[in-house]
């Protein structure tokens, strides 16, 4: 597929210079140099800024609240790589601050819109849900934020070694814990999931999830399970969540998704059957929507579907799908 890379959160060619996470003299240099900047996080969000929350608010490794603020997901600041101009960048999750006074109920929510200020940034600079303001970032800011939010989901998940239960250390700049107790080494974990386009003629499969907002539907997606190609996997939840046999199945892009920490593989199906099944354990309904009922759908004028989510792939290959823009 030529645009798939043009998907949110899609490289941008970030140098993450792996080679320097195990070399501590090296990444304090970068460290101590005054373009160095640091992004904050804080429960699962990113602190933002800009006149429509629409970029990345930076701070530098000297501030405060990493120095001698209040901790959280990582020990120390993660090494993210290196941005354009040269600069190193870093991420470091705060979690640990109380937010009094402040808004917090919705926090963890699927569509949280609060926002938090903290008392020892600049006014206008909050912490922000990344799904909210995704599509508002540059490729590269994109990048970094998926990638920032999806170590520090880590680490909070990996906080003990699975070998043997003892507390691990954050290593090589955040991209490895090590157990002391045991010498195991545990590395991030990414989790695959294919989402597929499964047509018949002009028409699509859609289903929505139970407890999922009115009128929300999406393409069917499930997580690949051992032993199984992308294809069986394809072939494995579309067949279990809607009843739908499926023949030949192309892989068409894929899309970090750090909520928590999955890799979103977009596959094309051929349905070989039309009657749904649905498996109410999966999801609540499935339905064939047909490429000129898609229109009215993304041109918000259907009186029934709302249109995926921008920024999200099931968006992506949709839009694709009907500017016949796949291949």
């Amino acid at each position: 597929m030529k645009r798939a890379e043009s998907v949110t959160f899609g490289s941008s060619g970030l140098d993450r210079a792996a080679h320097l996470r195990g070399d501590p003299a090296a990444l304090d240099r970068l460290a101590s140099d005054a373009a160095a900047r640091c992004l904050l996080m804080w429960r699962g969000k990113l602190l933002l800024g800009g006149d429509g929350l629409d970029r990345l608010a930076w701070v530098p490794l000297g501030h405060q609240l990493i120095q001698s603020g209040p901790g959280g997901n990582t020990d120390s600041p993660v090494f993210l790589g290196l941005d354009d101009d040269g600069a190193a960048v870093f991420g470091h999750d705060i979690s640990n601050w109380q937010a009094v006074g402040l808004d917090t109920a919705s926090v963890g929510a699927f569509f949280d819109k609060s926002e938090q200020q903290h008392p020892d940034l600049p006014p206008g600079e909050v912490f922000v849900e990344l799904r909210r303001v995704m599509t508002r970032l540059t490729p590269r800011e994109a990048e970094l934020a998926a990638t920032a939010k999806a170590i520090s989901g880590w680490h909070l998940s990996h906080q003990f070694c699975a070998r043997c239960g003892e507390r691990s250390e954050m290593v090589q700049s955040g991209w490895q814990r090590s157990c002391p107790a045991c010498g195991g080494q545990h590395f991030p974990r990414t989790d695959p999931v294919v989402i597929m386009l499964i047509t018949n003629g002009d028409d699509v499969l859609m289903g929505r999830s139970p407890g999922w907002p009115e009128g929300m539907y999406s393409l069917l997606a499930g997580f690949v399970e051992p032993g199984e190609t992308l294809e069986s996997a394809v072939r494995r939840e579309v067949l279990e969540e809607a009843g739908i046999p499926v023949g030949r199945v192309d892989y068409l892009a894929s899309q970090p998704w750090p909520f928590p920490a999955s890799l979103m593989m977009g596959c094309r199906g051929e349905a070989l059957a039309r009657d749904i099944r649905v498996d109410p354990a999966e999801l609540e309904d499935a339905i064939w929507v047909g490429r000129s009922e898609m229109m009215q759908v993304f041109a918000g004028e259907h009186d029934r579907i709302k249109p995926a989510r921008k920024g999200a792939i099931a968006h992506f290959l949709l839009q694709n799908w009907l500017a016949d823009t796949l291949d």
